[in-house]
């Protein structure tokens, strides 16, 4: 065993796959890069998630509560990342990146079409909001796309990197 430099643990722990976090503030939709999000709780589902104070989508979550957690498969990697890499603050990402989206049925921001799955969510805890820019959803309505079923999704490991999903596996447990 070497020693492993306290910036690369976070490589090692990722929480789950690369999603999009959609907002909308006075009718103009945004949607942001996001990977540092983990489940809480099963049903209602709980959701935390990481939404830095300096980008614009905090702005809108702050203002309105609410947001839909899109799960794009691994084809869109590269939109994903271009998405990431720059702000809504001077570019409209729907147009730029060519995303497809509906109305969705309980919050305002809308749903994108060509992700696996889209999960309304509205703000339910902010206590941590100040110091980490967590905020804790709960989970109002999900969508998915059936033909996307089995469609592989994409990790962040950090600067660049990212894992694609290979072979599900099935082992018998007692786990949910």
């Amino acid at each position: 065993m070497r020693t492993l430099p306290l910036s690369k643990v976070y490589q090692l722990l990722e929480p789950g796959p690369v999603t999009l976090l959609v907002t909308a503030d006075e009718g103009r939709a945004n949607v942001m890069a996001m990977s540092w999000h983990m489940m809480m709780e099963f049903e209602p589902p709980g959701i935390a998630c990481i939404v830095s104070p300096a980008g614009y989508s905090h702005e809108a979550l702050e203002k309105t509560g609410e947001c839909v957690i899109a799960v794009p498969a691994a084809t869109m990697a590269e939109r994903v990342v271009g998405i990431g890499n720059c702000s809504g603050r001077t570019i409209d990402k729907f147009e730029r990146f060519h995303l497809h989206h509906r109305k969705a049925q309980i919050v305002a921001p809308p749903l994108l079409v060509e992700c696996i799955a889209n999960i309304e969510c509205r703000v339910v805890d902010r206590r941590m909001v100040r110091d980490y820019g967590m905020y804790i959803l709960e989970a109002v309505k999900a969508w998915h796309d059936p033909a996307q079923a089995r469609a592989p999704m994409f990790h962040h490991r950090g600067w660049g990197e990212f894992a694609m999903d290979g072979d599900i596996v099935r082992i018998p447990s007692n786990m949910r």
